[in-house]
């Protein structure tokens, strides 16, 4: 552990960096809202948040940062909530805990919730996101003892598992979530079929760097830091980033069930203000992400060292085999306003490639999906609130890394128009 990680980050210096960065009016909420400025902020009565207090589930990764400090610097209070983080042990323990009310909301991945949703991943609940929290930061690791063997990227790892043939181990982090989803893309798009050439597991985040260190997998797909962590550690190659696979892609989003939406429109709304204030706040300079990575590396968060979170978030990247680079597409949080629009088009991928990979017999009626769980009209609310720029269009276009252009025209074609699926 570094010194920084035995020194936590003090609340006061955390409220000077805000002072700092975003100026006054923001670092007042973290001081306790003046009645004068909360009530600019939302009407004493019919706007006010119906519930006050709010548990917000998150698993220990670097994307989980704005959920944190929303509350680390008091931004929560000038929308007149607080928010109470809960560390969890596993996606699925988010999911149960969403379900069943024990948490309010959480930092949780894009396909878990429309897989609740539809029912494909385990009981099945009406579902809301409000926000996405993060574009890009996730990687895909493999083992150094395949790296050795030529395996250091898709190609190579191709050629070792058609040359050296045996059982080959992947893990992700939830079936129907996000690193599943980027595993089998990048797997598919170097013609290896993840549910036939190999095993696949489930992991939590915080486990996988063990899991590989004892050799129960040949490779994984996490957040970071657990990618950056193998590297340090020795154990593991960075074979790419998600980045690389869809620049600026979606990932976690701030999700609830549709029930606390419909019964508390306003505390939803307060808490997408926050928590998108609170990522301006992070990408608002190279010192406030560092006091970010200082602040969650503590162990009540993600508990590892700052080194293993620092670098990746300024775009510092290295992938163990010597290779160094700067990264402009890391991950952000903000990135004035371009991350965090909950764009139908992005749920929609998500089920096309759960159609994909057979976690669904039958094709849904992508849009009217998404426009179920998108909560669109009260993000926009809250980016007004928080001054945060609103993009014209509920749909947006990306090439991904095999060239197939996805933009939400016509889903049921685009899943099934690819050479590698069930």
């Amino acid at each position: 552990m570094t010194a920084l990680l035995e020194t936590r980050l003090s609340r006061r210096s955390v409220l000077q960096a805000a002072v700092g960065a975003v100026g006054p009016a923001t670092a007042a909420g973290a001081l306790g809202v003046l009645p004068a400025l909360r009530s600019a902020v939302y009407a004493a009565g019919s706007d006010k948040p119906e519930k006050e207090e709010v548990k917000i589930g998150f698993i220990p990764l670097t994307d989980c940062a704005s959920v944190v400090m929303a509350s680390v610097l008091g931004i929560d209070k000038k929308y007149g909530v607080r928010i109470v983080p809960s560390k969890e042990a596993s996606w699925a323990a988010v999911r149960d805990k969403l379900v069943n009310g024990e948490l309010d909301f959480a930092h949780v991945l894009y396909g878990l919730i429309y897989g609740v949703h539809m029912g494909t991943s385990g009981p099945k609940k009406d579902m809301a996101v409000l926000m996405t929290l993060n574009n890009n930061g996730q990687a895909i690791t493999l083992s150094k003892k395949l790296a050795d063997k030529g395996a250091v990227d898709g190609a190579g790892l191709a050629r070792l598992m058609a040359s050296d043939k045996r059982e080959y181990t992947f893990a992700q982090t939830f079936p129907t979530g996000t690193h599943a989803m980027w595993l089998y893309y990048w797997m598919a798009a170097n013609g290896i079929n993840p549910m036939k050439h190999a095993k696949v597991i489930t992991v939590p985040p915080p486990q996988m760097v063990a899991n590989m260190r004892v050799g129960n997998m040949d490779g994984f797909c996490v957040g970071e830091p657990w990618g950056h962590r193998a590297i340090i550690d020795g154990i593991g190659v960075t074979a790419i980033t998600t980045q690389d696979i869809w620049k600026d892609h979606p990932e976690k989003v701030l999700g609830t069930t549709a029930e606390f939406v419909k019964k508390n429109p306003n505390t939803a709304r307060a808490v997408t203000a926050a928590i998108l204030e609170a990522g301006k706040w992070i990408d608002a300079s190279l010192g406030n992400k560092q006091k970010m990575a200082e602040t969650i590396a503590d162990k009540s968060y993600v508990n590892t060292s700052v080194d293993a979170i620092n670098q990746r978030i300024l775009g510092r990247y290295q992938n163990g085999m010597g290779k160094t680079w700067d990264d402009p597409n890391y991950m952000k949080f903000y990135n004035d306003g371009a991350v965090n629009f909950p764009y139908l088009s992005d749920g929609m991928w998500f089920l096309t490639q759960h159609k994909r990979w057979g976690l669904m017999k039958e094709h849904p009626d992508y849009l009217a999906v998404a426009r179920q769980i998108n909560q669109v009209e009260i993000y926009k609310q809250a980016a007004t609130a928080t001054k945060t720029p609103v993009p014209k269009d509920v749909m947006r276009s990306a090439k991904l890394m095999d060239g197939k252009v996805w933009d939400g025209r016509d889903p049921k074609k685009y899943a099934e128009s690819f050479q590698v699926q069930v």
